[in-house]
């Protein structure tokens, strides 16, 4: 069984940014009984303090109460060895024994679970007293839009299943009042009713901690963040690219890239749509030249169950993105493939073996620097206009993106003076054959 100590350890290293599997395995608990631990706690620390008082006994003080009692010792015995009062040791035996066993007896675990248990004294929450209060918090949380006539006007959303955000083609129109906005918000309107008072952390708490109460669970999805649970800050700030190494950074990326004096050097990123479906974008620096990347669903998605470290369905997995890549890339020619800057997605964690493929080296920008392939998203931005936020893209065939492709190619630009992509593009295959040798008759 774990106690206050295993989740003193696991809270210390989810506070240091563990994820909730490392920091159940270093508390030394399974990972179901850590994700439960941050699940009912909403992802919001509890601050358990490391001991308990001196004037309660500890689990190693029970777990030495067991074991001389189990040698014969009397109470006054065990007493004097725990230098504690001979009452003390005897309510514990007689309280906290095992009373679910053919005969009682003491053991350790047993005795510290029935102590944490009624050492419990929760704390009513304001919004669980005060229906007053606790209606003018939800209702400016969860209030519905309407028109100037009064009609509810918007979708209605999806029904609250606990988990995450939901997707943005069914988020329902609210109010949305932060829980700031109505802390504040209370002074305001009731100047004079010091009842009307709540901390924006205590709504926060009230919607993601279970065992707060006050407020429905469902609520969190009002919230702009829509997050069902809370993110611990150093989980936020961790770095979760692993595959981006000093070598790759865009710092090593050689000089000529910077001036787009020389094609062949690629900028590239992806179009995300709705249902985990995406389009890979790649452009040259120089001409503005634009490939498309069709990425189709694996095989049995939607339709196989998904499963944690299971194999990516989506269609921009590593190895589907990387094999992807390639096919597309390997039709230039070989002085028109001189590297590849992308975002830090870990759809390129495959750069390694792609470099090996193709021999195109890839570099990855600063983390929150899109400047740094500032073509690319100016490109996404055009590309938007034939694929919009929020809709699917696995709608489309390779060849309706290729359409798209040839349609962007084929738009003048003032960076080129009003030449087209295709046209400046052509201009330096042709400067890549070589020239015809003489006839002699």
């Amino acid at each position: 069984m774990a106690w206050r100590e295993d989740r003193v350890r696991f809270w210390d290293a989810i506070a240091r940014g563990l994820m909730t599997e490392e920091a159940a395995a270093e508390a030394g608990v399974s990972s179901p009984v850590g994700f439960r631990w941050f699940r009912h706690a909403g992802g919001v620390n509890p601050c358990l303090p490391p001991t308990v008082s001196g004037r309660y006994l500890s689990f190693s003080e029970r777990e030495d109460i067991a074991l001389l009692r189990a040698g014969g010792l009397g109470v006054r015995e065990i007493a004097r060895r725990l230098k504690r009062h001979p009452s003390t040791v005897s309510r514990e035996l007689r309280r906290n024994a095992s009373t679910r066993t053919w005969r009682i007896e003491y053991k350790a675990s047993t005795a510290q679970w029935h102590a944490e248990r009624r050492a419990r004294r929760p704390k009513v929450a304001r919004l669980a007293a005060d229906d007053r209060l606790r209606q003018y918090v939800a209702d400016r949380l969860a209030g519905v839009v309407r028109a100037p006539d009064g009609r509810v006007v918007g979708p209605d959303g999806p029904a609250w299943k606990g988990h995450n955000k939901p997707h943005r083609k069914d988020r329902r129109w609210v109010q949305a009042w932060s829980p700031e906005q109505i802390s504040k918000r209370l002074r305001l309107e009731f100047p004079d009713d010091e009842s009307m008072r709540i901390s924006h952390e205590a709504i926060y708490q009230a919607l993601y901690v279970q065992s707060r109460g006050g407020l429905q669970r469902e609520l969190v999805a009002c919230l702009r963040t829509g997050r069902a649970l809370r993110v611990p800050r150093s989980r936020a700030k961790r770095k979760a690219w692993a595959h981006v190494t000093p070598e790759v950074m865009i710092s090593e990326r050689p000089a000529e890239v910077e001036d787009r004096a020389v094609p062949g050097h690629w900028e590239g990123d992806l179009l995300i749509g709705l249902e985990r479906s995406a389009v890979g974008t790649l452009v040259e620096r120089t001409t503005r030249f634009t490939m498309l990347v069709h990425l189709p669903r694996e095989k049995g998605f939607g339709v196989v169950a998904r499963t944690k470290n299971g194999p990516p369905l989506a269609g921009y997995g590593a190895v589907t993105m990387k094999n992807a890549l390639a096919s597309t890339m390997s039709t230039l020619p070989e002085q028109l493939r001189r590297s590849l800057t992308w975002d830090r997605g870990k759809e390129l964690s495959a750069h390694a073996a792609f470099k090996v493929e193709t021999g195109i080296p890839v570099y990855f920008a600063d983390p929150h620097s899109p400047w740094q392939r500032g073509t690319n998203e100016n490109t996404n931005g055009l590309l938007r206009q034939y694929f919009p936020k929020g809709t699917d893209l696995s709608r489309w065939n390779a060849e309706e993106i290729g359409a798209v492709a040839v349609a962007l190619n084929a738009r003048p630009r003032k960076t080129l003076g009003w030449k087209t992509p295709a046209e400046v593009f052509d201009e330096h295959l042709r400067s890549l054959q070589p020239a015809g040798v003489a006839s002699i008759d």
